[in-house]
C-alpha cells in the first residue's frame, strides 16, 4: 500500500498513519519528523532545517524530495508506506508521480482529512501541552497561522491534483480518532 494522507497542520494525519502503521504494519514516512531528527542529529542539513521549521516555514522542495526517495528503499517500505506531510506542492506531487514510476510503484489511495480550521488552534495547544519532552518550536498559534497560509497556497491544490488522478478520498478529520481510523481501513479496503 503506498498512501498519501492530506490536510492541513493538526488535522490528525500523524495519528492516523500511526493507527495504520500499528495495525498494518506500513512504513510511516512523515517529513516533519525525518527533517525533526535531521535536526537533533545536528547535521549540515539539519541546522539548515531547523531555522526554517521554527519560523514555521516549508522546507524547500528539493530537500525534501531527496529525503523521501532515500527513504523509501529502505527494507520497512517494502509492504508499504504512508506519506505524512508530503507532498506539499504541485512540484513534489510531479517528482513523487516521477520517482514511483522509475521504481515501478504507484500510489494506491491519497486520503485528504477534512478539517473545520478555527478548531485546530485547540488541537494544537492541546499538543503543545501533551507533547512529552515539551512542545515543538512549531505547535503554536502564531506558527500555525502562518503554516495554515502557506497550506491554502501550496497542499491544498493537491486536492484537485489526486482528484483528477481518481485516487482521492475524503474522511470527516474532525470525527473521534477511532471513527477516522475506522473511515480510512474501510476506504483502504476497497483500493
Amino acid at each position: 500500500m503506498k498512501l498519501i494522507l492530506l490536510g492541513p497542520p493538526g488535522a490528525g494525519k500523524g495519528t492516523q498513519a500511526k493507527c495504520l502503521v500499528d495495525d498494518f504494519g506500513y512504513a510511516q514516512l512523515s517529513t516533519g519528523d525525518m527533517l525533526r531528527a535531521a535536526v537533533a542529529a545536528g547535521s549540515e542539513m539539519g541546522l539548515k532545517v531547523k531555522d526554517i521549521m521554527d519560523r514555521g516555514d516549508l522546507v524547500p522542495d528539493e530537500v525534501v524530495v531527496g529525503i523521501i526517495s532515500e527513504r523509501i528503499e529502505q527494507d520497512d517500505c517494502v509492504k508499504g508506506f504512508i506519506l505524512d506531510g508530503f507532498p506539499r506542492n504541485g512540484t513534489q506531487a510531479a517528482a513523487l508521480d516521477a520517482m514511483l514510476d522509475e521504481k515501478g510503484m504507484k500510489l494506491d489511495s491519497v486520503i485528504s482529512l477534512e478539517v473545520i480550521e478555527e478548531d485546530l488552534f485547540g488541537r494544537i495547544e492541546q499538543r503543545a501541552k501533551e507533547t512529552v519532552g515539551g512542545p515543538r518550536a512549531d505547535d503554536n498559534v502564531e506558527a500555525l497561522k502562518k503554516r495554515l497560509k502557506v497550506y491554502h497556497e501550496q497542499p491544498a491544490p493537491l486536492i484537485k491534483y489526486y482528484g483528477d488522478q481518481g485516487v482521492l478520498k475524503t474522511v470527516d478529520g474532525m470525527a473521534e480518532i477511532d471513527a477516522v481510523s475506522a473511515e480510512i481501513k474501510q476506504i483502504l479496503a476497497d483500493v
